[in-house]
């Protein structure tokens, strides 16, 4: 059973993961906010670049177009048991990239508002913001399981710490190891 809910939970999150993973491969230099500020604050930051976020789009797409094409070769199911993947969709697809970088960039907001520095850990936030509103806007269109959304929600963040230490540690893309 909670092997069948991992495949469920990672075959469904997968291009929202990789939206959020691949902006700092980019190593853009245009600021999304073009440097604005309300209320003496930046809006997101140098963080949050054009570059990092059409990258992060097109690479989440692209991932979830790969699925698309595996998709009629998944199996239907393990030891007998029905797997129930969701049938990922363009507009599935979609949802989960965009989500995903609005959850990152809600994020980044609220860490300025906050005065905190770019790069400072903000534990939850910085894990966890691209999974709920990527799945936020998934679970408009179609059921996602509470299982799934648990599961999610406790294996995210020690997913993003490793591929933070990857970043950081072996591909030099990342300022700071989470």
């Amino acid at each position: 059973m909670l092997e069948m809910l991992l495949a469920q939970a990672f075959w469904l999150i997968g291009p929202a993961y990789a939206a959020n993973a691949f902006p700092p491969l980019a190593r853009g230099k245009m600021p999304v906010d073009f440097g604005k500020k309300i209320n003496g604050k930046r809006i997101l930051g140098d963080g949050k670049t054009i570059e990092g976020t059409l990258a992060g789009i097109i690479f989440g797409l692209f991932y979830g177009a790969v699925q698309i094409l595996l998709q009629p070769y998944m199996p239907l199911a393990i030891d007998g048991k029905p797997l129930e993947l969701i049938t990922v969709t363009p507009f599935i697809v979609f949802l989960l990239v965009i989500g995903a970088i609005l959850g990152d960039f809600i994020g980044s907001f609220i860490k300025r508002r906050a005065r905190m520095e770019r790069g400072k850990s903000a534990p939850g936030m910085d894990q966890l913001g691209f999974l709920i509103a990527g799945l936020v806007l998934v679970s408009l269109i179609t059921a996602v399981s509470l299982e799934v959304w648990i599961i999610l929600i406790i294996l995210t963040p020690l997913v993003h710490w490793i591929a933070n230490l990857i970043g950081y540690y072996l591909m030099r893309v990342k300022q700071t190891p989470w």
